[in-house]
């Protein structure tokens, strides 16, 4: 950023319309004033968690949140959450009228189903690294394809029918930049895509994938404490789709329904929730299923019963679930499970387990770039200490004192 100013003071360039609305903003003068050549600047970026009013508002939202992502603009970035954006969301998306696609154009590119498919698969290809690497790996580089890439085909000539196929497409690339985002603990900023994400699959009429963005947000929303929220994410996506939701979709709501009530201590209804998501899941089948949806399996239901089971101090369920959630083909999702075993042990007093489970975990994570991985480790450091300094922990924390996570957790909690 300070290369920057110091090229527009020096007159080798001037502010562009992403820049240029916010000096103006600082300045408190207009462009002409400042000797801006922009003769058609545009808003600054959108900051409100909002849920977009139309098809042609959330084209607009969603460019200029791809463009301030990019350009790293602060304010973006380090933004919170808003608690009502989530029911606000929620609850616009239940009662929508009939989906709409943008206005007709005359004007921009000519866009095909080869261009979405193209999309689509460019979309796989970074939610693969996300999976292996951790969010905060490849981030940078979505957002600039979807901003470069995306935005164009966005604002071009379609149909109707490759409108649709467009909007769920990208609906998913920014279901994915939100979760990214969200891994990395830039939260505000995830809810932000996580909207656009909603209002894209409501305008591609695609409810089926709209649920399973309420469900990311439950998700999230868990996370940071949130829970009521969370629950209430959770049981919307499910009565929002009911009428087209598969048995693998089902699951997962309930799973995360189960996810907020167990930190709240309601044990009767997480433990419901519970069994509705493995009857669900039972009955799948999944040649039914969207492609989207087909990594929640029984090792994901059974890490998210774990952590369940964890939260409600049942660490003797936590572990015999935990042990059945190692996918081995999902990295993150296994370095989670692996830790969410190691607390369970840590809780049920076997202090010597616990320790080299989460060194197996350390082992497993060593690759990932991911704040939400090391929030895992931070709480099971904080638990550790709060265990007392046995030979175990010693020996423990001897042999994973230059572990990149762990130095990284040791940072958050002042060691």
């Amino acid at each position: 950023m300070k290369r920057r100013i110091a090229s527009w003071e020096n007159g080798h360039s001037t502010p562009d319309d992403f820049y240029g609305p916010l000096l103006c903003d600082a300045f408190a003068a207009s462009a002409a004033e400042l000797g801006l050549k922009h003769g058609e600047l545009k808003d600054a970026p959108v900051l409100d968690a909002a849920y977009p009013a139309s098809p042609d508002d959330a084209i607009q939202t969603v460019s200029q949140l791809w463009r301030a992502d990019l350009n790293q603009y602060d304010p973006l970035l380090t933004a919170e959450p808003s608690e009502p954006a989530w029911n606000e969301a929620s609850l616009r998306w239940l009662v929508a009228p009939e989906p709409g696609i943008p206005r007709p154009r005359s004007e921009g590119m000519r866009v095909g189903l080869g261009d979405v498919t193209a999309v689509k698969t460019t979309a796989d290809m970074f939610a693969r690294l996300d999976d292996q690497f951790g969010g905060e790996h490849a981030r940078h580089s979505v957002i600039q394809y979807l901003n470069n890439d995306v935005t164009p085909l966005l604002r071009g000539r379609y149909t109707e029918q490759v409108g649709r196929a467009l909007f769920s497409t990208v609906a998913e690339a920014t279901l994915l930049a939100g979760w990214m985002s969200y891994d990395a603990c830039r939260h505000g900023l995830a809810q932000r895509y996580f909207l656009q994400a909603l209002r894209l699959a409501q305008d591609a009429n695609d409810r089926r994938f709209a649920g399973s963005v309420l469900s990311a947000m439950s998700h999230q929303a868990t996370f940071l404490g949130r829970y009521t929220e969370a629950a209430t994410l959770a049981r919307a996506a499910l009565m929002g789709i009911s009428p087209v939701a598969t048995p693998t979709l089902r699951a997962q709501f309930h799973a995360m329904e189960a996810r907020a009530l167990a930190r709240t201590g309601d044990v009767a209804g997480c433990e419901a929730a519970l069994s509705a998501a493995t009857k669900a899941l039972e009955s799948r089948n999944r040649d039914d299923e969207p492609e989207w949806i087909t990594y929640f399996d029984e090792a994901e239901l059974a890490a998210e019963a774990a952590h369940c089971f964890r939260d409600v101090n049942s660490a003797r369920q936590a572990v015999a679930y935990a042990e059945n959630a190692m996918s081995g083909t999902h990295v993150r999702s296994d370095f989670f499970a692996t830790m969410v075993l190691a607390d369970a042990h840590l809780r049920a007093g076997d202090i010597e387990e616990a320790c080299r489970v989460a060194l197996d975990a350390l082992d497993l994570g060593e690759q990932l770039k991911s704040a939400r991985c090391v929030s895992y480790l931070t709480e099971f450091r904080q638990n550790l200490t709060a265990a007392g300094d046995s030979a175990d922990v010693q020996a423990f924390t001897e042999q994973v004192r230059e572990h990149r996570l762990w130095v990284a957790s040791g940072a958050l909690v002042g060691v």
